[in-house]
Order: C-alpha cells, then sequence, then structure tokens
C-alpha cells in the first residue's frame, strides 16, 4: 500500500512478525535510553551518476531489519555517515508531536554538504518521520519525561575504493522508546575534563553531526567513565582551553545576575537545536544571552568567587541537564552536594511543557504527527 506524507508517496511494507502487546507493553514499563527498536524503519534512497545532481527516490516504509550493504560500500571505508536525533511526544489527548524538525532537517543538509552527502529535500525528512511513527504509534511512551526518540541518518551505499564522494546514499529513520537519559531522578552530574584529547578540530567536521566526531570522543568517554563521571567536557588548547562542548550536549553558565553565556559557535562545536531553544526560553523570560568564548580558568574562578550561579548541559536525548561538579585529574570545581539552580529548572520545564503539549508553543516549533 501507499500513503502521501508532504506530498511524497512512501510505500508501506509492514512487518509480518510485529512485537505483540504484552511485549511491547513491558518494554515501555521500562525503557531505558536506546535499548528497544520499533517494529518499522523508513527509507529514502538516492542515485546519481558521477559528478552530476542525482535523485532521492523509493520512498517507504519497511520492517526493522540488517540494513544489506557491499563490503565495499563507502561508508565503511570513508565514514560519509551524517545523523540528526529528535523526539516524538505522546500529549494528553493521545495526539503525537515532535519538536522543531525543521531545524533538524536544515542542520542534516548542512553536515551533508561538509561530508559531500546528497541534501535531502525538507518533504523526506519530515514525511519519513511521519510516516515512521504513524506506522509504530502504539510504541510512543506516556510516562514523565518519556517519548519516542527518533534517529534519522545518511551513509554512503555505493560500492566502490577510489577516494571521492559517493554517487549512491541511503536515508533512513529508526525510532527507540526512551526514558531518561542518564537514568533516575534528575539530579546534577559530574562530568570529566579531557585535558588530552580533542572532538575536533579547525577546519574538520566539528560543526557537522557526523559519527565521527563521536567515536574520536568515545575514549574521553571512557576515560570520564573511569573516573565516576557521567560525561566528557572537551576544550580548545589552542586557545587558552576555552570550553567547547560536552561529548554530545552543549554547556550553558548562568551568571550572579541572572544572565546565560554560552560557548560561541566557532565551527568545531555542533550547534545543538535545544541549544538554540534555549537560547530562545531564556530571552522570553527576560534574560541577557552572550555567546562568547569562556575558559577554563573563568569557569572555576567563576565558581569559586559566586559569579557563575549554575551550570548545564543541554541537547535532545537530556533536554536540559544540571553539572554539579567539573572533575580532571587535578581539578574539582563545584560541589558534589549541588542540588539543580532554579535557572536551570526554569527552563527545562519550559521547554519540557512546550514540548509535551502542557504549555503554549508561542514560537510554532511543534508539528504534529499522528
Amino acid at each position: 500500500m501507499t500513503q502521501t506524507a508532504h506530498g511524497i508517496e512512501f510505500t508501506h511494507h509492514f512487518s509480518a512478525n510485529p512485537k505483540f502487546a504484552p511485549e511491547r507493553e513491558a518494554i515501555l514499563e521500562n525503557p531505558g535510553f536506546g535499548n528497544y527498536f520499533t517494529d518499522h524503519t523508513a527509507i529514502v534512497d538516492y542515485s546519481a551518476e558521477t559528478n552530476s545532481r542525482g535523485v532521492w527516490h523509493s520512498p517507504r516504509i519497511e520492517a526493522y531489519g540488517a540494513i544489506p550493504l557491499d563490503p565495499a560500500a563507502a561508508v565503511l571505508h570513508y565514514g560519509q555517515e551524517i545523523f540528526e536525533g529528535l523526539k516524538a511526544y505522546r500529549h494528553e489527548d493521545g495526539s503525537i508531536w515532535t519538536f522543531r524538525p525543521d531545524a533538524n532537517a536544515a542542520r542534516l543538509n548542512k553536515s551533508a554538504r561538509r561530508l559531500a552527502l546528497p541534501e535531502l529535500p525538507v518533504e523526506y525528512f519530515i514525511g519519513a518521520i511521519r510516516e515512521l511513527v504513524s506506522a509504530d504509534r502504539e510504541w510512543v511512551p506516556a510516562g514523565d519525561g518519556e517519548a519516542l526518540y527518533l534517529r534519522p541518518f545518511m551513509i554512503a551505499t555505493e560500492a566502490f575504493l577510489g577516494v571521492r564522494a559517493a554517487c549512491q546514499a541511503s536515508f533512513r529513520v529508526i525510532a527507540s522508546p526512551v526514558g531518561n537519559y542518564f537514568g533516575g531522578e534528575l539530579k546534577p552530574v559530574t562530568i570529566w575534563i579531557s585535558q588530552e584529547y580533542a572532538r575536533a578540530g579547525r577546519g574538520g567536521t566539528g560543526a557537522a553531526k557526523c559519527g565521527g566526531n563521536y567515536a574520536a570522543s568515545l575514549i574521553a568517554q571512557q576515560e570520564a567513565t573511569a573516573n565516576g563521571c557521567k560525561q566528557v567536557l572537551f576544550l580548545d588548547q589552542f586557545n587558552d582551553n576555552a570550553i567547547e562542548e560536552l561529548g554530545g550536549m552543549n554547556v550553558f553558565f548562568v551568571m550572579k545576575d541572572g544572565s546565560l553565556v554560552t560557548p560561541a559557535l566557532t565551527g568545531t562545536i555542533l550547534g545543538g537545536v535545544t541549544r538554540m531553544s534555549v537560547i530562545q526560553v531564556a530571552k522570553d523570560m527576560g534574560r541577557e544571552v552572550s555567546e562568547r568564548k569562556i575558559t577554563l580558568d573563568e569557569w572555576r574562578d567563576g565558581v569559586a568567587a559566586g559569579e557563575i550561579a549554575e551550570v548545564f548541559a543541554c541537547g535532545t536525548a537530556a533536554v536540559v541537564t544540571p553539572i554539579g561538579v567539573l572533575k580532571g585529574a587535578n581539578e574539582l570545581i563545584g560541589s558534589e552536594n549541588a542540588k539543580a539552580g532554579e535557572t536551570t529548572m526554569a527552563i527545562r520545564q519550559q521547554l519540557l511543557g512546550v514540548q509535551t503539549g502542557v504549555l503554549e508553543d508561542t514560537h510554532g516549533w511543534l508539528t504534529r504527527l499522528v
């Protein structure tokens, strides 16, 4: 069968073996984060001749399963791969919505340009999400802090070993029911300072959302875990140890006067959709927001002097998470007994309120899926 989404006809090949309600409901009782996946996936393929513009084609919904790839596929050898992350929320009336998908679509295409992958028309991006969520609507949880995490991604599928941009690609969306990213009750997390490893370099792919950046961060994340920390913070060691970002989140500082500071986007930091939304929410609250260089010394001295009142991280997965302690081999900033700050929680509650339909969406950020 076929259905039309945003003017695009998606063919549906529904799973012959979907999970029955009792198994699905058992998963939704304690989904964790990224541990389970829904019954289907959305797919759109791309084909082009060498050095010519190609076409996106064959939009479809298929059963979730393994991806058939030639061993010579470009993604396996040259890392031509990008991805996104957003969530679908079940509102009180049973309808299902997502948050700022147009911004995610725009960032996917920014990443595509940097990784020499084809840009995807927005109607395919939102259409694929809508069709997948419609097919797997029973997988969208309704519990506090829960959502259906959506992972759109694009991979280069052409089989060849020459070093050039691939002429064939596949865009796909998979989905996973999720709870709190860090698990359990929300409380300030401890962050590890990476002083040996860098996530990205100038002129590199730091502003793109691609797997290589995350692969580069994993050894530092292992170091963080070994030292009892939830996440890792990366610095620009060639720029006065300027704060960059965490392994998967942006950082904000709440100053004593109530204003906010976040590192400016310099090309090595990923511009988060949640980051962009936090800035707007803070401005709506009448707070000044500065995007500028902020160093490790300023963080340390600011906390000691009381100039920095709160620190938090933000991203799609964790939304807004308070940071209690910044820890390093010879560093300890903050307090292990810290509580989530009032400003941090106010911004978190405002964002979640809009996303879940509890608060008015004054900026038109929500898109109904089902």
